[in-house]
């Protein structure tokens, strides 16, 4: 072993950048617009930086493509995106071997046929995979049903019969993809949240009308839509308001309803205005791949969280201790009926739900099995 002269620090960079691993990032969206990356790997890559990695990201979509891509109609700025975006997957071949890892996250493009996931596999010296959500399942696309025809069903199966390892969403996502990797190797991660930025805030009273709210994107409005005859209901039995924070319009008249377009700027301030957060699902396989991302971050902020109790959601939240678990209108009712009436309920199951997060789904508790 040889030491290096201290009056010579380039020497000392260069070996020190050559010991150094490389990660290229590919990914659907731009960093820090979309929650799963966002509240994924996103929330490590300081971590991954500081323990010895140099990590770059390519992702399909610019931000002028994102800016649409949710929208109705724009199909000629979705067109050009597309293409945009598959000009950078076809540079980005002649890079991949360059890196120690490649890291997948979703999917390489969204189209066709999985002619760029095996290239490049082929390419990668070590290939991770990381899948979100039921994405070997078809999903109707409500912006877009020409979508639907479009993507390729082989893509996801493919990455995760190949990949070096898989990481997935949910634990029964993972037992599905052991049954499938060549190598046995797959890691169930949950998403999780920055606790030191999602704080609570929430005084538990009902000085003023308590809020409901929901989070979430257009593609995640057909849950939110599950609700509207329990909100008509509940609006007959007491007063609420209700607050829908996501990238859409949304209308429900009667209600006493608040609109708010998610930015990343007022994002912590919007969710800490709500008193009861609502976590509704189908109870469905494709269900079954989701994370529970957002019952998480209500329970960061410490707000009682009602829940459909259906794939992992009942492995965070435990009902009447930490959360409530529905299934049926009639339930959902009572829960947030009670909940309204109740404010040291929901300060009980918040501040429970609040620990739960800090101990087990925060940066801090998760990113050692990233690492």
């Amino acid at each position: 072993m040889v030491d290096l002269p201290s009056s010579n620090p380039k020497i000392k960079r260069k070996i020190n950048m050559q010991q150094k691993k490389s990660i290229l990032i590919i990914c659907p969206f731009p960093q820090g617009v979309a929650a799963g990356q966002r509240l994924k790997y996103e929330q490590y890559l300081k971590h991954w930086r500081e323990n010895g990695y140099v990590v770059t990201i390519s992702s399909f979509m610019d931000v002028s493509m994102w800016e649409v891509v949710y929208t109705q109609g724009n199909y000629l700025p979705k067109v050009l995106g597309t293409l945009r975006g598959h000009c950078r997957r076809i540079r980005d071949v002649f890079r991949v071997n360059r890196y120690d890892l490649v890291y997948i996250f979703m999917w390489v493009t969204p189209f066709g046929s999985s002619f760029f996931e095996r290239l490049y596999r082929l390419l990668s010296r070590r290939l991770i995979f990381d899948i979100e959500d039921n994405i070997f399942m078809k999903q109707n696309s409500v912006v877009n049903p020409l979508v639907k025809m479009l993507k390729g069903t082989g893509k996801a199966s493919y990455l995760i019969k190949t990949a070096d390892h898989v990481i997935t969403s949910s634990p029964f996502l993972n037992d599905y993809c052991l049954g499938i990797n060549s190598l046995k190797a797959c890691t169930y991660i949950s998403s999780s949240v920055d606790s030191n930025r999602f704080m609570p805030t929430n005084t538990y009273n009902n000085k003023k009308a308590v809020t409901i709210g929901w989070t979430g994107t257009f593609s995640s409005k057909i849950y939110l839509d599950l609700l509207r005859d329990v909100f008509l209901e509940l609006n007959q039995l007491i007063d609420f308001k209700l607050r829908v924070i996501g990238n859409f319009q949304y209308d429900l008249p009667g209600i006493d309803l608040e609109v708010i377009q998610w930015k990343k700027e007022t994002e912590v301030e919007d969710l800490q205005g709500i008193d009861i957060g609502i976590y509704p699902l189908v109870q469905d396989d494709w269900v079954m791949g989701k994370s529970g991302l957002k019952a998480i971050q209500y329970m960061a902020f410490g707000l009682p969280t009602v829940a459909t109790n259906f794939g992992t959601t009942p492995k965070i939240i435990k009902h009447m201790v930490n959360g409530w678990l529905v299934k049926t209108d009639k339930e959902w009712v009572k829960a947030l009926e009670t909940l309204i009436k109740d404010p040291t309920l929901r300060r009980k199951l918040g501040e429970a739900a609040r620990r739960t997060v800090v101990d087990n789904y925060s940066i801090d508790a998760v990113k050692s099995h990233y690492l």
